[in-house]
């Protein structure tokens, strides 16, 4: 994945974001999670996905597929099967250089199948094993491989391993960085709205740039980003994501995704007019002792961990043909007909003070299916789709590729306090500018 030019952390205030991701495979990438956002998150509770943890194990199973199922699961990818291994590696490789983030590919065949050797020439490295039909031991094998890529922050593998599993390709995707500019923590209650009334990590910061925010309008209207910049020894950013209160969460985070890699132009702050230019977002000319402007900003701490089953929406992953066992899908992995049998995704995410960490571990496991299928018939193909919490965006700075996003709607509660004590103080105000206006909901 060549690298296109970084997005600078000081943009001119007056000039909206317009540089445009023109790399293919991250471009893909980010589809897929735009994609997957849409299925996974309603707003009603909160979540955490990483696309381009699945992305590779889908490229790799399309390089070996043949039949329907290599066609699904190109479209998918968003790009042609017989590029598929290539651009697995190329991405992974470049993902091994992104400091704060590490990576890591598994694969583990039952004792006795036979790999194509021109499918397992192409595999990105890491690590080989095999599966000796010892259900408890293989087990313990592959949650520790998960364990140990993710720096404990992902214990357990998450397919369950069956008697007839003859092949599980995992990826591992963990990241942990701290902010340039840390926030204060103080417990607190926000005004009003969906949490108000419940004692909550808040977490606050004033920066003396306005620049950090900014106002993308979206098919849904506008969506505020907050960039919280990691610190100069990590490559990476997070973004929060702000919509108005009937904007759908995955409208939300489809607009984040596409400002964020220069899809689609936003307007920084210094740049925005005073009022209320944008979600939970008020700008005004005050009275002050300097001329520096001001951010401040509000926030919550949040943990979130979720489970996903991709078979559950097989077509968006394209791998609705590959399940069926009636057929052989992956001739190019093995002479032994497979078919896919489990596909799973564990991923967590934590926002605080000092910093985010966020990991997910994602695994396909294959099993035996029946003769390979013939095609039967000709046909044309043609195309159509009609396809106050927040969400947030873990971005690889200098090529805008998602790395993971979610959504918030249950963040830490603050600590309770001790008996005798006076109870939850309220933050104190920021310095020298007036306290910022409650969101808008």
């Amino acid at each position: 994945m060549t690298q296109t030019k970084p997005q600078t952390r000081a943009r001119t205030q007056a000039q909206p974001q317009t540089q445009t991701q023109t790399h293919p495979t991250v471009r893909a990438v980010n589809h897929l999670t735009t994609r997957w956002a849409a299925q996974a998150v309603s707003g009603a509770g909160g979540t955490v996905f990483t696309a381009a943890g699945v992305w590779p194990l889908l490229a790799l199973l399309a390089d070996g597929a043949g039949g329907p199922a290599r066609d699904e699961l190109a479209q998918a990818l968003g790009i042609p099967a017989e590029d598929a291994a290539g651009a697995a590696r190329e991405l992974l490789a470049a993902l091994a250089g992104v400091r704060g983030l590490s990576t890591a590919t598994g694969l583990w065949a039952a004792a006795g199948l036979p790999l194509e050797e021109g499918w397992s020439a192409k595999l990105p490295p890491g690590t080989r094993g095999t599966l000796t039909g010892d259900l408890e031991g293989d087990t313990k094998t592959l949650d520790g491989w998960a364990s140990d890529r993710t720096g404990g922050l992902i214990e357990r593998m998450p397919v369950t391993l069956q008697h007839d599993t003859r092949l599980v390709l995992a990826s591992a995707l963990a990241l942990t960085l701290k902010w340039a500019e840390p926030f204060r923590e103080f417990p607190g209650h926000v005004p009003d709205g969906p949490w108000a009334g419940r004692g909550l990590r808040r977490l606050l910061r004033t920066t003396a740039s306005l620049d950090p925010v900014r106002v993308a309008e979206g098919p849904a209207g506008p969506v505020t980003a907050l960039e919280v910049t990691g610190a100069d020894d990590t490559d990476m950013d997070v973004h929060l994501l702000l919509g108005g209160p009937a904007a759908p969460a995955a409208d939300v985070l489809a607009t984040g995704i596409a400002a964020v890699a220069g899809a689609l132009p936003s307007v920084a702050g210094g740049a925005l007019p005073d009022g209320s230019p944008g979600p939970g977002l008020a700008i005004a000319t005050v009275d002050a002792f300097g001329p520096q402007p001001q951010l401040s900003v509000s926030t919550v701490a949040f943990s979130l961990s979720a489970e996903h089953d991709l078979l559950e929406d097989a077509a968006l992953f394209g791998l609705l043909s590959a399940t069926d066992d009636a057929y052989g899908h992956f001739p190019g992995i093995s002479a032994e007909p497979l078919a896919i049998g489990s596909a799973r995704q564990s991923a967590m995410a934590r926002f605080h003070a000092a910093g985010f960490e966020a990991a997910a571990v994602t695994a396909i496991a294959a099993r035996p299916g029946g003769a390979a299928r013939r095609p039967s018939h000709r046909a044309r193909r043609a195309e159509v789709r009609f396809d106050r919490p927040f969400g947030f965006l873990a971005v690889h700075r200098a090529s805008g590729l998602v790395l993971a996003a979610g959504w918030v709607t249950d963040p830490e509660p603050a600590a309770q306090p001790r008996p005798g004590a006076a109870g939850l103080l309220p933050p104190p105000p920021f310095p020298g500018v007036r306290p910022p206006a409650p969101p808008s909901h």
